[in-house]
């Protein structure tokens, strides 16, 4: 049996909204990330560990708001006080993480096929995601990271690059249609290929 991505019947390649005499360089790329680790990281409130002297792929967690840390193959996003998401290209890195995390410190949860991934990609996907999102869209930029609503479906945001903007969109799979279908009539404006 396949396994199949959340946007299997919904994200088409092709070229939409406003595109006409517009260089194809200068639209937003929509496009679907798939097969990526996507794991839960909950420090218990009891744990006295110190998150310095834990490390994975070179990267320690920081326990800070908006905060990434990140190398080439992973990224760690702050999610909220003690808890973050570790999102990797390294399927097999799971069993690592278990054995830095400790199940008497952490709870460690794998997410990687509940999610729904979308990134978008240039120079107006910040005024796309003002359509719909509460957030103040200038103080986000490259290695940050939110959880917010986009038109009322919770989402983690995170800006991957500034120049040119890249930003990638995670969302419980049940939701990754109708946020598909919102973050693309918002980009209609624009023109937007899918890629």
């Amino acid at each position: 049996m396949t396994s199949l991505s959340a946007l299997y019947n919904v994200h088409k390649p092709g070229l939409y909204g406003n595109y006409q005499n517009k260089d194809e360089n200068s639209l937003i790329k929509i496009s679907e990330i798939k097969n990526l680790l996507i794991v839960q990281i909950v420090q218990y409130k009891n744990s006295s560990l110190k998150l310095e002297e834990l490390n994975i792929e070179s990267l320690n967690l920081k326990n800070e708001a908006l905060s990434v840390v990140s190398n080439s193959d992973t990224r760690i996003l702050w999610s909220g006080p003690k808890t973050w998401l570790l999102i990797s290209t390294k399927k097999d890195l799971i069993k690592k993480i278990q054995e830095v995390f400790k199940e008497t410190d952490f709870a460690v949860t794998d997410l990687s096929h509940s999610r729904a991934i979308i990134e978008i990609e240039g120079i107006n996907s910040k005024e796309i995601l003002k359509k719909g999102c509460p957030f103040n869209f200038n103080i986000l930029n490259k290695n940050k990271s939110i959880n917010s609503t986009f038109n009322g479906i919770a989402l983690t945001i995170d800006c991957i690059e500034d120049n040119p903007e890249k930003i990638r969109l995670f969302t419980l799979r049940s939701f990754g249609e109708s946020l598909y279908h919102s973050i693309t009539d918002s980009s209609l404006e624009y023109g937007f290929k899918a890629i």
